[in-house]
């Protein structure tokens, strides 16, 4: 049978070239394919994608099958507790080595009415004016250049990285240029609900997923958008406090002074879950944290202005974790996600809430483990005299606790880090020069979560995220966005890299 298929893969390619391309092919190919890869991306853009939805899940699952199929690929869904994956594969020959890339393909839900524009999900091209302020173009002018921008849901986060992918693919076959290793591609229709049914798929299908090296097509570059590999991700955990109030709304002149509003006591404990320079003040939070001389000089070589970086964001200074932007992101963090009580806007109201939603989460370091901070800010919140139920309150509770709340958690992805000097850490940045020059950035790990930690530790294999979108995208909120420079030069990332010979090849 091997000798079939290395028969098979040697006639296959007397019709392609293993060929290196220059930098000036490269960038010629890419402009020449250009309005072909962002009518694609608009195309693939204008289907919802919804993870929670199996409709829109099954309508992007077969929108990729057919664009893979085009290409030559030989495509598999694999379902593990009825949620689907998409895995397609290429074999050029059986003694190849073989990279695995990671796609995802579902984005955050979406608000339309707090987007500029009609349908979130029908992509809008815009340029800034010279006032700063952005301006609609109409696709049919065709004004585009690579300082316009597409807004439209997952432009970003993440069909831009998946579309530079197969847009690269898609050039390489036109061109007729044999790849220079067999290739996998898994897409992932689950990623912004926390890929719940990844692990279980990845134990399952070890050999049909076995590979050398992850790639992960996730993720917004450095703020100072040039081109980015990153070796590391933080993990989640998502927590949810329900505080509870009187047992129905109360009119707030009739009833301030004498009914508590459950929002102070909350804020006073929210208010003290970090001190004044920023610090989460659980016990143990940043334990076990360190930074080798090596890993440091890695964050070291990366230049930022923090006077620059403040002003960006519109912050006036930052919380005082690490030194600096690049070590904040090497310790895990806190935030406040989201807090609900009673009405605001048009339509306020003078009561006194019922119950308070506080919505939290934590960023994970591999040194730190989820349930461990999540039951330390379990305890913090009954050592403020909050007793914990699991459902509504009774009439009995309400009478004997002053302080009534639900606390529930749950562990979403886990953080990985790669060695930043190893085999892909050379096979990466050898394709980023060929291209870029020096004019990219290596970054020990980035500040979001991606569920790669299945395949780390299952198929053991080393991962690391390419980054395509400009880091002012709005990702995950109203007015998502890419840069048509930065998908263009994401088209010619993925077609370096693909041409780079791996390890053992």
């Amino acid at each position: 049978m091997k000798k079939k298929l290395l028969f098979l893969s040697i006639i296959a390619t007397t019709f392609c070239s293993a060929q290196d391309i220059s930098k000036k092919k490269i960038e010629k190919w890419t402009a020449d394919y250009s309005p072909k890869a962002i009518q694609n991306l608009r195309e693939f853009l204008s289907i919802p994608n919804n993870g929670l939805d199996s409709i829109q899940i099954q309508n992007n699952l077969s929108w990729s099958k057919s664009a893979l199929k085009d290409l030559g690929f030989a495509v598999k869904e694999i379902t593990t507790q009825g949620v689907p994956v998409l895995l397609a594969e290429k074999n050029i020959a059986p003694n190849l080595p073989t990279v695995l890339f990671y796609l995802q393909i579902d984005g955050q839900p979406v608000d339309p009415s707090q987007w500029d524009q009609e349908n979130p999900y029908r992509a809008v091209l815009k340029i800034k004016n010279e006032e700063g302020e952005w301006e609609h173009v109409d696709w049919t002018e065709k004004k585009w250049d690579k300082d316009s921008y597409i807004f439209a849901r997952s432009a970003s986060d993440s069909k831009g990285p998946a579309m530079a992918l197969i847009s690269a693919f898609q050039i390489l076959k036109d061109k007729s240029i044999a790849l220079k290793y067999n290739s996998k591609i898994l897409l992932d229709f689950q990623e912004e609900v926390g890929s719940p049914t990844l692990p279980q798929m990845v134990a399952n299908n070890k050999d049909l997923l076995k590979a050398d090296y992850l790639f992960i097509m996730d993720g917004a570059r450095h703020l100072s958008n040039k081109p980015t590999l990153t070796f590391g991700a933080r993990g989640i955990a998502t927590a949810t406090w329900r505080v509870f109030g009187p047992k129905v709304p109360l009119h707030s002149g009739q009833y301030g002074n004498y009914a508590p509003n459950p929002v102070f006591e909350a804020a006073k404990v929210i208010g003290q879950l970090k001190d004044a320079t920023g610090k989460v003040t659980l016990e143990g939070f940043y334990e076990g944290v360190k930074i080798s001389s090596k890993d440091q000089a890695f964050l070291n070589a990366i230049e930022e202005n923090e006077i620059v970086t403040n002003k960006r964001l519109g912050i006036s200074k930052r919380d005082a974790i690490g030194n600096g932007y690049q070590e904040s992101l090497q310790y895990p963090s806190l935030n406040i996600r989201g807090i609900k009580a009673a009405w605001v806007g048009t339509q306020v109201r003078t009561i006194i809430p019922s119950e308070l939603i506080v919505e939290i989460d934590m960023r994970l370091v591999p040194e730190s483990d989820g349930k461990t901070l999540m039951e330390s800010l379990k305890k913090r919140i009954q050592e403020e005299g909050y007793y914990l139920i699991d459902s509504l309150p009774t009439d009995q509770q309400r009478a004997l606790h002053p302080k009534l709340a639900n606390f529930t958690y749950k562990l979403g992805s886990k953080p990985f880090r790669t060695p930043m000097d190893g085999p892909i850490a050379t096979l990466l940045s050898t394709a980023m020069k060929k291209v870029f020059g020096d004019e990219f950035i290596l970054m020990r790990t980035t500040g979001g979560s991606q569920p790669i930690a299945p395949f780390i530790s299952t198929l053991d294999i080393p991962a690391v995220s390419i980054r395509i979108p400009n880091p002012d995208n709005n990702i995950h909120s109203p007015n998502e966005n890419i840069r048509i420079g930065n998908y263009l030069e994401g088209i010619m990332t993925c077609l370096s890299i693909l041409n780079t010979s791996v390890e053992g090849s």
